[in-house]
């Protein structure tokens, strides 16, 4: 049976990409300089935070996922980052592929809060291996690839933060309910405010106690 080891060698952000995308090189390493005819491989990408350290900031930022700083011995486990599949052509021995990752920068994902929280330094990830070779010299066979196969990998923060300035430069972005939607844009189109940025100062403005008339502050309008 062929032995089957993995090795991540570097990623990028895909700037061609239609939406957030991360590029990983694979090396893939067939046992004594085995042929494999094609490797239908699926790979499981984790976060693993304790693998790390944290700047205050940072930790401020994780509260909402992992608690207070003194929980982190018990709270800081695996986050799920992707679950992707690529086909390996056929190669003698060892090769390298791209392993093609498409991202979100949607906030209510766990892996998204995890990453914007972090100022720099790298990302410690856990690639699990698992799929189909097929193989022989001589003939066809199919193998497994076993389900302990993994290779670690740290990815360099500014990669991420690389790929959304391509994709959102400067801004963020939330998903709302479209209930939540349908209220705020009547809000915006009632106040004739000129931007959703406009729309959430108003509102953060009129929850602030402090401020006496923050619409009319804005806008510079006299109606209510």
């Amino acid at each position: 049976m062929t032995e089957f080891s993995f090795a991540c060698t570097g990623v990028r952000a895909d700037r061609y990409a239609a939406g957030p995308t991360l590029v990983f090189r694979l090396r893939v390493t067939a046992s004594g300089n085995a042929p494999v005819h094609a490797l239908a491989l699926r790979c499981q990408l984790r976060i693993e935070p304790a693998r790390r350290g944290y700047a205050p900031a940072e930790a401020d930022g994780l509260s909402d996922l992992f608690g207070e700083r003194s929980r982190w011995g018990s709270t800081l486990q695996p986050v799920q980052f992707a679950q992707v599949s690529v086909m390996v052509p056929s190669f003698t021995g060892e090769t390298d592929v791209d392993l093609v990752v498409p991202c979100t920068y949607d906030m209510d994902i766990a892996a998204t809060r995890y990453l914007t929280a972090l100022a720099d330094g790298e990302v410690p990830l856990l690639m699990l291996f698992s799929g189909t070779a097929f193989t022989g010299a001589g003939g066809f066979q199919v193998e497994p690839v076993p389900w302990d196969r993994e290779a670690a990998f740290r990815m360099p923060v500014t990669v991420w933060r690389e790929m959304l300035e391509q994709h959102f430069p400067g801004c963020g972005w939330i998903r709302l309910p479209s209930d939540t939607m349908d209220a705020l844009l009547a809000y915006r189109s009632r106040h004739a405010l000129p931007s959703w940025e406009a729309t959430l100062k108003v509102l953060l403005d009129h929850a602030d106690p402090s401020v006496r008339d923050p619409f009319r502050a804005l806008t510079g309008r006299t109606d209510p």
